[in-house]
């Protein structure tokens, strides 16, 4: 039995651990910022690829490679023969033979080299995605925690590679003159997916992790509850904004509000079956993207105007600059239909986009990890 001890006697207490502050939050931070500006990087290569993609689209160069060479693809053309050869390749499809078939060896040229730079920036941010990975793994950099989201970034490129091509091969069939529009859906699908994720990496890493526990205690469910129905309304929107460019449906009933007269176009459902009509039918794919543009646009009201009666500051400025831009986007859709969709206002377009979809991620961000402010509401 021990010895009793006096209640005044001083316990020595230098065996026991000291908590050191803050020392969670530094062994969660190392490498944040090293890991932040790596997906700042791959974001930027993100919308690069895009925009590119776009102008591919839209310059109809998109099926000027006939083969899937991720490795070897990467040498252009150098010599004669080399470009007789492509050019050769490129003769043998549908798109060639009932379309271009009046196309001269400099006009290939320059379509060539559009789809050749989409798919060379595809290898760059393959390339900066592994060296950075590595880096952060050799070096002990990696944040902890993060390993296996920055390897579901790296899984969704590869497979955005794969995607890609299993689109341009439907372009390649029989009878095609372009890819087949819900194939080029899915594939701008994934490539905004890919850009959202990074964003929300992006976000979460600008804040330390016990910040975000501590914020989270006062997420703001109404703010939240919006800014998610705005996320949804808006990437369903890109979905059928890409197969209005998967089928030139953009440059088509450049009348506003009504569509060649009538408030719904003409010859709506005239493809067999009935479903084909919401891909491949100009007039109805358009009427679609109109519609739910209408809608996201009374939503983003109805967000701006809700998000009055948060208290919390920097939340509800989010919200509202999210929803104005929605309102924005949609002024630039009825401009673009207007003038049949021109290459610049198309692709200006699409860029609104970009902005957006990250504009109402951060205002989501900022809704379920709101920033602390004082009582009279200045930011703490």
């Amino acid at each position: 039995m021990s010895d009793k001890r006096n209640i005044f006697e001083e316990v020595d207490s230098s065996q026991k651990p000291t908590a050191i502050p803050g020392a969670l939050a530094r062994g969660q931070g190392r490498g944040r910022g090293f890991a932040r500006g790596w997906l700042m990087v791959l974001f930027t290569l993100v919308v690069a690829m895009i925009v590119i993609g776009g102008l591919t689209r839209l310059t109809d160069s998109g099926l000027s490679i006939t083969e899937w060479a991720p490795f070897s693809g990467a040498v252009p053309p150098i010599s004669a023969a080399d470009w007789q050869a492509e050019f050769a390749a490129y003769q043998e499809t549908p798109e060639f033979q009932l379309q271009n078939s009046a196309m001269t060896l400099e006009e290939f040229k320059y379509i060539f080299w559009w789809e050749w730079g989409h798919r060379q920036l595809g290898r760059i941010l393959g390339l900066i995605w592994f060296g950075g990975f590595a880096f952060m793994l050799a070096t002990g950099r990696m944040p902890r925690g993060w390993t296996g989201r920055f390897v579901l970034v790296g899984a969704l490129g590869g497979a955005q590679g794969a995607l890609g091509w299993w689109m341009v091969s439907s372009g390649l069939q029989e009878g095609m003159l372009d890819v087949a529009s819900y194939r080029l859906a899915m594939h701008l699908g994934l490539a905004f997916f890919i850009l959202s994720l990074i964003a929300w990496y992006i976000f979460r890493l600008g804040r330390e992790e016990a910040d975000l526990l501590a914020a989270r205690r006062s997420t703001d469910k109404g703010l939240k509850r919006w800014s998610n129905e705005l996320l949804h309304l808006a990437f369903i929107q890109v979905l059928i904004g890409a197969l209005v460019a998967g089928i030139d449906a953009g440059r088509n009933f450049p009348d506003w509000p009504l569509m060649a007269g009538g408030f719904l176009p003409p010859d709506m459902f005239v493809l067999e079956p009935f479903w084909r009509n919401f891909f491949e039918n100009d007039g109805t794919v358009q009427f679609v993207h109109r519609i739910v543009g209408y809608i996201l646009a009374v939503v983003a009201v109805a967000a701006i105007v809700a998000a009055r009666r948060s208290g919390k500051i920097a939340s509800r400025s989010a919200l509202q600059v999210a929803g104005a831009m929605v309102l924005v986007q949609a002024v630039l859709g009825i401009v673009t239909v207007m003038n049949s969709s021109p290459l610049s206002l198309a692709i200006i377009h699409q860029l609104g986009a970009v902005v957006t979809i990250v504009l109402i991620l951060r205002a989501r961000f900022l809704a379920i990890y709101p920033v602390m402010q004082s009582v009279r509401g200045d930011a703490a």
